[in-house]
């Protein structure tokens, strides 16, 4: 095991692609003392290695180590900064972007594929093509649902994505786009190989790019093993420098007492999301600091509005004020959040402060099922995550607090739940009638959250809009910010929303919850992601 204060970091002797037939420790323990090895006990497996198509944080967290994008953000904030893109110019209207990108980028190898040239333009076109033109032969390859690129709109704001030599792409959009930059330094626009993909398509096995994936990233992919293990190796040809640490793990764990187990004895050095219960014993160990700020981040209760009986903004009312919010916040998150009455944080910009929430009303609430014809309440389901979230430690519970609350006022609420791949899928289809979810703020922009989770354009689609609202009047004003290169408009149009989500009610907001990570002394200059990402470039350990 990694064991604190002692020169143990250490090199493994596994092959690529060959599976783990041993427990992680018992690995650790035969390998030779030599190179820096960091393990992150991460609470779950990734839904792929396919940037594109990916919509959880697990998942995001997997692929960063793996791929570049070509604007990035700077470690630990929200300012886009320079990535594969070294430098870019923005015509006088807002509407093309000019992208100079950097030359001598080396690309990973595996067993399959040994790249023969450099990172060019082809690959950022590649990589953009695939999400957004239905002929590319890769748009349905792993996944045909890009929901993240189309949630954002991005397949009607593209005009064109034109080479202008080897190192110049110009991306002409439909309208100026105020949050296009920092979109474009999420997750799903990582940058993947042309070359590899055209080679996979030969070989009639195109989905290898997304299972056993080459990137330009400061780590390798070494080896998967669903459900145990990730192993990375640091890449050595890294544009920006080869990382510090020469090996990582990610040792998945989805129990978050036993991940504080793993950290106290020194089996991990960094864990994500802790049982709240746990913190007061993880403070008082000697050989771990909590990293602590607030969460960009939501949790909440989707109404499916297109489904009765919540196409009835009295029902969905109704239910909001039956729910006690705060006994939910204090029973659950234990300290660790925060009551939310707005679809974004307090810490993000344009947070509109002035907005009333619901009040806990019981009495209130059962004259509304009466005046919706619903006197005498009525049978629905409750989804609840299987797994525990940065926005939701616990969605079981909650969701037994919640069906005790519902009962009170004739509403009978059958709890449901599914493996978290299946839960995110089915919710995205709209099959639920009130189901939980959340959201962690992806790019600093309140577009992020008001456009993509409750936007007319992934409501329509399998997106992230599960409460499928679409709202003409609240459409219209994140329509138009989108478009507003003036901040301080911007954000009164996104305050003037915020009051018509809270009028129509689509969701019952939960909590904003306070992003905690426990980190061993040894680890250096880890930093927390606003937005809640894992990221080990620039991470060292003390030999």
């Amino acid at each position: 095991m990694i064991r604190s204060k002692t020169s143990v970091h250490r090199k493994f002797s596994v092959k690529p692609g060959v599976l783990f037939a041993m427990a992680l420790p018992a690995l650790l323990a035969l390998a030779p003392v030599s190179a820096k090895t960091l393990v992150f006990c991460s609470e779950g497996s990734p839904e792929n290695f396919a940037p594109s198509v990916n919509t959880t944080g697990t998942s995001f967290d997997a692929n960063d180590q793996i791929y570049d994008t070509i604007v990035k953000f700077e470690r630990g904030g929200t300012k886009v900064v320079p990535g594969l893109a070294e430098r870019w110019t923005i015509s006088k209207d807002g509407k093309e972007y000019t992208f100079h990108l950097r030359k001598g980028v080396k690309w990973h190898a595996n067993k399959n594929f040994k790249p023969s040239r450099d990172f060019n333009a082809d690959d950022f076109i590649f990589s953009i093509e695939r999400q957004w033109k239905q002929a590319d032969p890769y748009f349905k390859v792993t996944s045909s649902n890009h929901s993240y690129f189309n949630d954002m709109g991005m397949d009607k704001l593209l005009q064109s994505v034109d080479r202008v030599d080897d190192y110049t792409v110009k991306v002409t959009l439909t309208q100026a786009e105020a949050p296009f930059l920092s979109n474009l330094a999420m997750q799903y626009a990582g940058i993947q190989s042309k070359e590899y993909a055209i080679a996979m398509l030969k070989a009639g096995t195109p989905e290898k790019i997304d299972q056993e994936p080459l990137g330009t990233g400061a780590f390798m992919l070494v080896q998967y093993q669903k459900d145990a293990l990730i192993r990375y190796k640091a890449f050595p040809q890294y544009w920006a420098g080869k990382a510090k640490i020469d090996d990582l793990i990610f040792a998945i764990t989805p129990d978050a007492s036993v991940r504080w187990a793993k950290l106290q004895k020194g089996e991990c050095h960094v864990m994500p999301y802790p049982n709240p219960a746990d913190l007061p014993a993880i403070r008082k160990d000697s050989h771990v600091v909590v990293l602590e700020q607030p969460g960009l981040n939501v949790g909440y209760l989707a109404y499916n509005t297109t489904r009765k009986p919540f196409d009835d903004v009295r029902v969905r009312k109704a239910v909001n004020m039956a729910i006690n919010k705060q006994a939910i916040v204090d029973a659950v998150y234990l300290g660790t959040g925060v009551a939310a009455k707005n679809p974004i944080p307090p810490t993000q910009w344009s947070y509109n402060n002035a907005v009333k929430d619901d009040p806990f009303d019981p009495a209130a609430a059962k004259k509304l099922l009466a005046d919706a014809g619903l006197a005498n309440g009525f049978t629905t389901d409750l989804w609840a995550m299987p797994v525990q979230r940065p926005y939701n430690p616990n969605a079981k519970r909650i969701a037994e607090l919640m069906q005790a609350d519902l009962a009170k006022i004739g509403v009978k609420a059958e709890i449901k739940s599914f493996e978290w791949g299946e839960y995110r899928k089915r919710m995205q289809a709209g099959e639920h009638q009130m189901g939980m979810l959340g959201w962690t703020g992806d790019n600093g922009d309140p577009d992020n959250f008001l456009n993509t989770l409750l936007g007319c354009s992934s409501a329509k689609t399998n997106g992230s809009n599960v409460a499928k609202f679409c709202y003409k009047p609240f459409e219209d004003l994140i329509s138009k910010a989108k478009t507003e290169s003036n901040q301080a408009e911007r954000s009164k149009l996104y305050e003037k929303a915020q009051l018509i989500f809270k009028e129509q009610a689509p969701w019952f907001t939960i909590a904003h919850a306070v992003q905690l990570k426990p980190v061993r002394k040894e680890v250096i200059d880890f930093k927390l992601s606003p937005f809640g990402r894992h990221s080990f470039y620039g991470v060292d350990i003390k030999e």
